[in-house]
């Protein structure tokens, strides 16, 4: 008795590279982000003002990860999505480090308000795109 083994190609080639990176990067954009807020944040009496800022910087993050995961299913590539996280994170983080550790005169809530409103802008602007050219293609 023989045992026949297949030899497959990896899942996805770059294309399954740049899906499983992204949605590390996302993770770690999410827990690192979240970190900056907490230390940004620690003198902050409300908790309800705390944990409202904690699920509007995390919502992006969140919505990438969802994406990410349900991106195989939609009719139009995911690469300009996955490219999109993997540049998105480390700028969030870059100005959330900033930020929390005093390097800019910023006001601490502007940044943490608007860095998440940007990339949600950022993120629908590149899913309706992709959703936009793929109609418009042929099949």
């Amino acid at each position: 008795m023989t045992l026949a083994l297949t030899r497959r190609p990896l899942a996805g080639g770059i294309g399954g590279f740049l899906r499983g990176a992204a949605l590390i990067a996302a993770l770690a954009g999410a827990a690192g982000s979240l970190a900056f807020m907490f230390y940004a944040g620690r003198h902050q009496k409300s908790l309800v003002l705390f944990l409202l800022f904690a699920a509007w910087v995390a919502s992006p993050f969140i919505a990438m990860v969802l994406a990410n995961l349900f991106s195989q299913r939609w009719p139009i590539p995911a690469q300009p999505l996955n490219v999109t996280i993997l540049l998105l994170t480390p700028a969030s983080l870059a100005v959330y480090g900033c930020v929390a550790f005093g390097y800019t005169g910023a006001k601490i809530g502007f940044v943490f308000l608007i860095v998440p409103l940007a990339s949600w802008l950022l993120i629908t602007i590149v899913v309706l795109t992709g959703t936009f050219i793929a109609r418009r293609r042929p099949r």
